[in-house]
């Protein structure tokens, strides 16, 4: 939003955004949003009419916009002029786009193993924290924010705080990513934090676990064009593929339906 007067509509649409509960992420995205918009309009955003609306989206289609994108910034008008400028008929004026659906790459369990393995060191910092985003099908940011504490060996679950939609939620833990966790605490014996950056009253970020990821992929030959996201798809797909319940780990499963690389990458790790 630019001008003297978008700085109290900024302030304000901060607030709604607080009240409803956002994470700093989608309140960035949602002023980067709007700012877009007031910059085409050339005028204060909340003077809009359903022809400005109008014509906006015809400019995101005709400069080649991706569909992600749009939707993106019509959800965020959305909210601007519903909540913060109380315009809700505008709504009416704003179409998403259909996007087409692309099936996901995914790794086989082969190049998961050689992946987890050629993870950069010193050490097994970077190895556990990939090995988790896979067995267990956490986010980067959930992975980074794990605390020693949420690891329970007793009933095997890890505990996942303020995941994605900032709920608290448990995921399985195998009994191999318990063995790496646990030669990965012998040799580094973090405090606080499972995976603490530097320095280590924080963890590790989301681009440092990415750029790990990347390092290793590249290590290992792999030319698919994936990121850190892929692990998780992947871990989802080999639970499909070996018949298993979803609540029950793939290297666990009876051995007529356990996933012949399951045992391998959990082997792979260190006991």
């Amino acid at each position: 939003m630019t001008g003297e007067r978008s700085a109290p509509l900024r302030e304000r649409m901060i607030e709604d955004m607080r009240i409803r509960g956002m994470g700093d992420k989608a309140q960035k995205a949602h002023i980067r949003a709007v700012k877009d918009f007031a910059i085409f309009l050339g005028h204060p955003p909340d003077t809009a009419t359903p022809e400005d609306l109008r014509a906006y989206q015809l400019h995101m289609t005709d400069t080649g916009v991706t569909p992600a994108t749009f939707n993106t910034r019509i959800v965020a008008l959305r909210f601007f002029f519903g909540m913060t400028c109380g315009r809700e008929e505008m709504k009416r004026y704003m179409q998403f786009r259909t996007q087409p659906r692309k099936l996901p790459v995914v790794f086989s369990v082969e190049e998961v193993s050689d992946i987890l393995m050629a993870a950069p060191g010193p050490g097994l910092k970077y190895r556990a924290a990939l090995s988790i985003s896979y067995g267990a099908g956490l986010r980067a940011a959930e992975v980074c924010n794990l605390k020693i504490g949420d690891i329970d060996s007793d009933r095997m679950l890890i505990h996942v705080e303020q995941g994605k939609g900032r709920k608290d939620r448990k995921v399985m833990l195998s009994p191999g990513l318990l063995s790496l966790l646990r030669d990965y605490w012998r040799e580094a014996r973090p405090e606080g934090w499972l995976f603490p950056g530097k320095p280590k009253i924080n963890p590790i970020s989301p681009r440092q676990l990415n750029r790990a990821f990347t390092s290793a992929k590249n290590m290992a030959g792999i030319k698919k064009a994936a990121t850190l996201h892929t692990l998780r798809h992947s871990f989802a797909t080999h639970l499909l593929e070996a018949n298993t319940p979803s609540r029950q780990h793939p290297a666990d499963a009876p051995a007529g339906q356990r996933m012949s690389g399951s045992s391998r990458c959990c082997s792979a790790m260190p006991s």
